[in-house]
Formats: C-alpha cells, sequence, structure tokens
C-alpha cells in the first residue's frame, strides 16, 4: 500500500500496534508465570491485562476507521518477543532473582516499543483531527507508562529484586 498521507500512516500504525500488543500479550503471559517474586508476577498479570484491554480499545479505534486490526504483522514486536523467549523464558539461570532481572528486562523492551508506537498514534490522532481517538490513545500511553514505572521500581525498590540478583 502507497502511504499518501497522515492519515495513512496513522492506519496503518494502529493496525501495527495492535499486532505488537497481540505478540506482546503472549509474551507477558508467559514471563508472569516464568517469575518468581510475587510482586514481580502481580505486575505482569497487570500488565497483561492492560494488554488485553487496549487491544480492545485499538480494534475499536480500527472498526471506527472501517480498519481490519489484523491487517498488519508487526515484525519489530516479533524479534523482540524471541529474544523475551530466548533470554526471559528459556535460559538457565543460576537463582531466581537473577531470572526474575532478566524478565524485567524483557518486558521493558517490549514496553519501550509500545511506548513508542502509542506516543506516535497519538500524535497522528491529534494532528489529524481524531480528538476522541487521540484520548484514548493518551490514556493507552499513560497506563504504559505507568506500568513500565511499576517495573523498574521493583527491579530498584523494596523488594530488592536487583540487590538480591546481585
Amino acid at each position: 500500500m502507497t502511504m499518501n498521507n497522515l492519515q495513512d500512516v496513522y492506519f496503518d500504525q494502529l493496525q501495527d500496534l495492535y499486532s505488537a500488543c497481540k505478540q506482546s500479550l503472549e509474551a507477558t503471559t508467559e514471563l508472569g508465570r516464568a517469575a518468581t517474586d510475587k510482586e514481580l508476577s502481580e505486575a505482569l498479570i497487570a500488565g497483561a491485562n492492560g494488554i488485553s484491554q487496549g487491544m480492545d480499545k485499538i480494534k475499536s479505534l480500527c472498526a471506527e476507521h472501517d480498519l481490519d486490526p489484523e491487517a498488519e504483522h508487526c515484525k519489530g514486536m516479533e524479534g523482540l518477543v524471541k529474544e523475551a523467549h530466548a533470554h526471559g523464558i528459556k535460559q538457565e539461570f543460576g537463582d531466581d532473582a537473577t531470572r526474575d532481572a532478566m524478565i524485567i528486562t524483557q518486558y521493558q523492551r517490549l514496553v519501550h516499543y509500545a511506548l513508542a508506537g502509542y506516543g506516535c498514534v497519538v500524535a497522528f490522532a491529534n494532528r489529524l483531527g481524531f480528538d476522541e481517538d487521540g484520548a484514548i490513545l493518551q490514556s493507552m500511553l499513560d497506563e504504559t507508562y505507568d506500568g513500565d514505572r511499576r517495573m523498574t521500581a521493583i527491579a530498584t525498590g523494596g523488594s530488592g529484586l536487583n540487590e538480591a540478583a546481585a
């Protein structure tokens, strides 16, 4: 498909973001099962729930614009998911805290990709005058930032996960 204008880019990126979320949902669920730290596991479950809710919202936005949310396959997220499996799930670790530290690393890479995607589609929606889309996407972006900050707090905060891994 030829990208003729910002609306074409916006629609393409909505579909790409849906694919990215779909792929990261499975990986996040698996990372949550592999985590041994209770706080981390609960945060990953919350993250998976947030991703699922985000997919529903993106699907609704696509429907409003007569788009098939499944029309794109995000190769960028595909690579990140492969890395998460290889390094966070299949990798052998000497102890649980070290695995949990790696799980946070892999999850935050997934999240940072989503942050970039959400940031772009928010800007595009706002520029195109899709104010309702922009508001919905901004709330999703904010929630994704909250999840990222929660992971950083788990790694460096009270549970001492990184300290235990050291």
